[in-house]
């Protein structure tokens, strides 16, 4: 969902109300990732809603245009699914700049790599035909962060996420770094902030308390279910459990963090 009109940070937020919106209470902010890691995933779900961070500059080592698959019987066995991306203005490309390079090819790519590596497991066929509204993207759109941001609604809509998401580009908020995700959440009404343990090094925490917004760390289990977590797509473990068992994973650390309940690894 996107907001029906834009919203701007003032330049001093003394003096003023938190906006009253029906967002809801827990805010994530990530950019569109292709097929996310199960970490990214957890941290969307346990969200009331998703920021999509498409207006920062495009990073060709992270996960914006590629995925790490897995081999269903050797998890071990890892493999990248890529996206040849083209970034009209160099390295200053923001997310939402950036395009598919040869759209024709990178459909081909996705369908065969993900069948390559998935279409031994039971929830394979389902999966399949909920994946055709994300390659038939390749069809009518050059934009990478289309693509990606619908192969992150499709998991999220499999485990029945409730969820709303927005779009940093359609909220005006200033600053940078800290600052500008304190304000994005402050603008849509958040209370609390979801933290992933790579933003935590870098996020300052002072930054959310002048809006009275929460920071609340987040993280996954390092063993068990969550073993490759924070490296294989997530498209994994729905290929291992389901839908209905990735859900109850899903809700049952969510709960835990919501609680404030430490989770360990």
């Amino acid at each position: 969902m996107t907001p029906t009109r834009l919203f701007s940070a003032p330049d001093s937020t003394a003096g003023f109300l938190r906006p009253d919106l029906p967002y809801g209470e827990v805010c994530a902010i990530h950019q569109p990732n292709l097929f996310p890691r199960m970490a990214t995933l957890a941290k969307l779900f346990t969200a009331d809603y998703w920021i999509v961070l498409d207006d920062v500059q495009f990073a060709r080592r992270d996960y914006q245009h590629r995925a790490r698959l897995a081999s269903l019987d050797e998890p071990r066995k890892q493999q990248w699914l890529s996206i040849a991306t083209h970034l009209p203005h160099g390295r200053s490309t923001s997310i939402r700049g950036a395009r598919l390079a040869d759209p024709v090819r990178c459909r081909r790519r996705v369908a065969q790599l993900l069948a390559d590596h998935y279409r031994h497991s039971t929830y394979w066929p389902s999966f399949k035909r909920r994946l055709e509204p994300v390659l038939a993207a390749f069809e009518r759109t050059d934009r990478l962060a289309e693509v990606t941001e619908l192969s992150t609604r499709l998991l999220l809509e499999l485990v029945g996420w409730p969820g709303q998401i927005l779009h940093s580009s359609d909220l005006l908020a200033r600053g940078e770094r800290s600052q500008r995700l304190a304000d994005l959440a402050w603008l849509t009404g958040a209370t609390a902030y979801l933290c992933g343990t790579g933003g935590i090094r870098y996020l300052d925490p002072a930054a959310f308390r002048v809006h009275s917004i929460e920071v609340l760390s987040f993280r996954t289990p390092a063993s068990g279910f969550w073993a490759s977590a924070r490296e294989v797509s997530a498209v994994h473990s729905l290929m291992l459990a389901g839908s209905h068992g990735l859900q109850q994973e899903l809700a049952a650390l969510r709960a835990r963090v919501i609680a404030k309940e430490p989770v360990r690894g």
